[in-house]
C-alpha cells in the first residue's frame, strides 16, 4: 500500500508540473493567433493598456477549449517519454506494476480536469465569451487615433476628408489646409481652404476644434433651391481671416451594452441552450402547420371565382338556346311538364359545364374580363411567392439558429471527452517511443493536434451549414480518434512494437506481393562451425518440401479451383520458414562459396492472392462477381507462376550448396 501511495504521489509529481508548464505555452501561442487576427482592430485607436489588458483575459479565458487539449497530449507524452527514456518505466513493470496502475493516478487527475472542463465550458466560458465580444465590437467602433498625414487625403474622420501639406511638429500649426466636407451627401459638399490652421479635441473629447486663417469657404445649396431650372446650382463662397470650425469626431472608448451578445449561441449555458431550442421547434412548427395547409389545398381563391364565372357563362348561353322557339329538348317526343323538363335539361347542362376545361371556362369570358382576370391572377402569384419565400427564409433563418445553438450544446460535452482520448492516446504512445523532452514530444503532439483540429472543423463547419447531422459533425474527430487511442493503449499494454519499421515492411510486402532480396555476407568471427551432415539434411528436407509444393500446384488451376482451394498458405510459409532457417544455419559456414551461393537462395513471398478467402460460400460468391474475381484470379495465377520458378530455383541452388558441402 505504501508503495502505491508513493508512486501516485511521484507521478503526479511529473505530471502536474510538465502539464501546467505546457498549457501556459499553448495558451500562450494561441493568444498570439488571436493578436495578429485581429491586430487590425486595435492598432491606432488609442486604447489605454487596461483595456488591452483586459481583452486579452478574457481572450486568453475563451483559448482554454483549445488549449486544454493539447496541453495534456504534451504533458503526458514527455511524462511517459521520460520515464521510458530512464528505464523507470522499466523496473516499474519488472516490479510487476501494469501500466495501466501506473497511469492509474493521472487518469483520475485527467478524469476531475476534464469535469472541470465540463463546468467551465457551462458556466464561465459564456461569461468571458460574452465580455470578449463586446470589448471586441467596441474597439472596432471606436474612432482611430488622430494622426493627419502630410500630403495625403485623411478619410478617418466620418464625413470628411482633410489634407495638410505641411505641419510644423514644433508648435502644431498646419499649413495650406483643405477640407471636404461631404457629410450631407456629394451634392451639397462643403469645401473650405486656409493658409493655416491649428487641430484640436475638445475637453470632453466628442470633437475636433479647428481654428483657421487666411481661407476662403465654398458650399452648395442645392438642398435649399430644389426647382432651380436646368443644371444651375446655387452656392455661396465666403472670404475669411479668421474662422472657427467644430467637426463630431467621439474619441471616446465607449463600452457597448452586453445584453444584445449574451442573447446570442455564445453567452448561453446548457439550460438557456436548450430552452431557446425549444423556442425555435415551436416556432418552426407553427410556420409549417400555417404554411402546409395553404400548400395542400387544391384551388385558390381567385381559381375558384374564375371557374364559377365561366361556368356561369357557359351555362347562360346553353340555357338560352334551350329556352328558344323550337329547340329540340322541347321536343323529345315523350310528355312531360315544362317545369320536369326544364329541370332535367338544367341538370345535364350543369354536368356538361362541369365537364369542360378551364381554358374552355375561360375563354368564354370576353376580352377585357379575360385580361383584368389574367393581371389579378400574375399580381396573386407574385404575392403568394413573396410570401412564401419570406417564410422559406424565416425557416432557413430559424433552422441556422438552431444548429448553432445545438453546436454549442454539444460543445459542453466534446472537451471533456476530447481530453480523456488524448490522455490515452499520449500516455501510451510515450510509453512506446520512449523518448522525453520537448522535442519528439513536440512534434507527435502538434501533428495529432493538427489531424484533431483539421477534422474538428471540419466537421463543425458541415454541421453549421447543414450537409451533415449536428451531433455527427461535431463527435467526428471523437469517432476517428477515439479508436486510435484504444489501439495504442492497448498496444502499450502487451508491450507490442508499434513503430517496428521491419513489421510495416513486411506488411506492405505481404500485401503488394514485392520481393524481398537476401543480403548475406561471408562472417568475420564465427563462433559455432556447421555440421556438413547436418546441413545436408535440411538441404535435402528443402529441396523435398519445394518438389512437393511444386508438384501439388504444377497442373492447370481453373477457376473454379482457385476460389474453393486456391493455394493453401500453410504449405507456402512451410517451405518459406525452412529456407530462411537454411540460410540462417548455413550462415556459419567457412566456405565463402558456400555463402554466396545462400543470396541466390529465393525469399519465398507470402501474398494475399495465393488464397483470397478461406470461406467456402465466400468463394462461390467471389466467383459469381466477375469483375471483382477475374483480375483477383489472373493476379493468383501469377502468383502462383513465380512460386513455381522459386520452387524450381531453390532445388537447383539447394543441389549446388549441397554438392559443395
Amino acid at each position: 500500500m505504501i508503495l502505491v501511495k508513493r508512486l501516485h504521489t511521484f507521478m503526479l509529481k511529473t505530471f502536474l508540473p510538465l502539464f501546467a508548464m505546457t498549457f501556459f505555452i499553448v495558451l500562450f501561442i494561441v493568444l498570439m493567433q488571436f493578436l495578429w487576427k485581429y491586430i487590425d482592430d486595435l492598432v491606432g485607436k488609442g486604447l489605454g493598456i487596461g483595456v488591452l489588458g483586459e481583452l486579452f483575459f478574457y481572450a486568453a479565458v475563451s483559448m482554454v477549449p483549445m488549449a486544454l487539449p493539447l496541453a495534456i497530449l504534451l504533458a503526458s507524452l514527455m511524462t511517459f517519454g521520460n520515464l521510458g527514456e530512464k528505464f523507470e518505466l522499466t523496473a516499474m513493470k519488472a516490479s510487476g506494476i501494469s501500466l495501466i496502475r501506473v497511469m492509474a493516478p493521472l487518469i483520475v487527475t485527467v478524469g476531475m480536469i476534464a469535469v472541470g472542463a465540463f463546468f467551465f465550458q457551462n458556466d464561465i466560458l459564456p461569461k468571458a465569451q460574452v465580455k470578449m465580444w463586446t470589448l471586441l465590437f467596441s474597439m472596432r467602433q471606436k474612432s482611430p487615433e488622430l494622426e493627419i498625414p502630410e500630403e495625403v487625403f485623411y478619410d478617418q474622420i466620418p464625413g470628411f476628408n482633410l489634407y495638410v501639406k505641411e505641419k510644423n511638429r514644433a508648435n502644431g500649426m498646419l499649413h495650406e489646409v483643405m477640407i471636404y466636407d461631404v457629410s450631407r451627401g456629394g451634392d451639397n459638399a462643403t469645401v473650405i481652404t486656409a493658409d493655416s490652421a491649428r487641430l484640436a479635441l475638445t475637453p470632453d473629447m466628442k470633437y475636433l476644434y479647428l481654428h483657421l486663417w487666411q481661407g476662403e469657404q465654398f458650399e452648395n445649396l442645392r438642398d435649399q433651391n430644389r426647382r432651380a431650372a436646368g443644371n444651375n446650382t446655387p452656392f455661396r463662397r465666403e472670404v475669411f481671416a479668421e474662422k472657427e470650425v467644430l467637426i463630431p469626431f467621439d474619441a471616446n472608448f465607449n463600452r457597448l451594452d452586453e445584453g444584445g451578445m449574451r442573447k446570442q449561441y455564445v453567452g448561453k449555458n446548457i439550460a438557456e441552450l436548450r430552452h431557446t431550442m425549444d423556442s425555435i421547434s415551436r416556432r418552426l412548427d407553427s410556420i409549417g402547420d400555417r404554411t402546409a395547409p395553404e400548400l395542400i389545398r387544391g384551388d385558390m381563391p381567385l381559381l375558384a371565382q374564375v371557374r364559377q364565372q365561366g361556368r356561369s357563362a357557359v351555362a347562360e348561353g346553353v340555357t338560352r338556346m334551350v329556352d328558344a322557339p323550337g329547340s329540340d329538348a322541347r321536343h323529345t317526343g315523350v310528355a312531360k311538364s315544362p317545369s320536369a323538363t326544364r329541370s332535367d335539361t338544367m341538370a345535364e347542362i350543369s354536368a356538361m359545364v362541369r365537364a369542360i376545361k378551364m381554358d374552355t371556362l375561360i375563354g368564354a369570358l370576353p376580352d377585357q374580363q379575360q385580361i383584368d382576370l389574367y393581371s389579378n391572377a400574375a399580381g396573386i402569384a407574385e404575392r403568394r411567392q413573396g410570401s412564401l419565400t419570406f417564410r422559406a427564409q424565416m425557416i432557413d433563418d430559424d433552422k441556422k439558429n438552431y444548429r448553432r445553438h445545438d453546436i454549442e450544446l454539444i460543445k459542453k460535452f466534446t472537451l471533456s471527452v476530447a481530453c480523456m482520448i488524448f490522455f490515452f492516446i499520449g500516455a501510451p504512445l510515450g510509453a512506446i517511443i520512449r523518448k522525453g523532452g520537448l522535442g519528439t514530444p513536440l512534434v507527435i503532439s502538434v501533428l495529432l493536434f493538427l489531424v484533431y483540429y483539421i477534422i474538428d472543423n471540419t466537421g463543425y463547419k458541415m454541421a453549421r451549414d447543414g450537409r451533415i447531422v449536428v451531433w455527427v459533425g461535431m463527435w467526428l474527430s471523437t469517432f476517428i480518434l477515439a479508436p486510435l487511442g484504444i489501439y495504442v493503449t492497448r498496444s502499450a499494454m502487451n508491450d507490442s512494437v508499434v513503430f517496428d519499421k521491419d513489421r510495416y515492411v513486411a506488411f506492405f510486402r505481404r500485401l503488394t506481393g514485392a520481393r524481398a532480396t537476401r543480403h548475406v555476407t561471408v562472417k568475420e568471427v564465427i563462433i559455432n562451425d556447421i555440421n556438413p551432415l547436418e546441413a545436408r539434411n535440411m538441404l535435402q528436407r528443402l529441396s523435398a518440401a519445394a518438389s512437393s509444393l511444386a508438384t501439388l500446384y504444377s497442373g492447370r488451376m481453373s477457376y473454379r479451383r482457385y476460389w474453393l482451394e486456391g493455394i493453401s498458405p500453410a504449405a507456402v510459409a512451410e517451405v518459406a520458414d525452412m529456407a530462411d532457417e537454411c540460410v540462417d544455419y548455413l550462415h556459419d559456414s567457412r566456405d565463402h562459396r558456400v555463402v554466396k551461393l545462400l543470396n541466390e537462395i529465393p525469399a519465398i513471398r507470402r501474398v494475399w492472392v495465393y488464397r483470397p478467402v478461406s470461406r467456402h460460400w465466400l468463394g462461390w460468391v467471389m466467383m459469381v462477381l466477375f469483375p471483382i474475381g477475374v483480375p483477383v484470379y489472373l493476379a493468383g495465377l501469377h502468383a502462383r507462376r513465380d512460386l513455381l520458378a522459386d520452387c524450381r530455383r531453390l532445388r537447383q541452388v539447394s543441389t549446388r550448396v549441397e554438392s559443395l558441402l
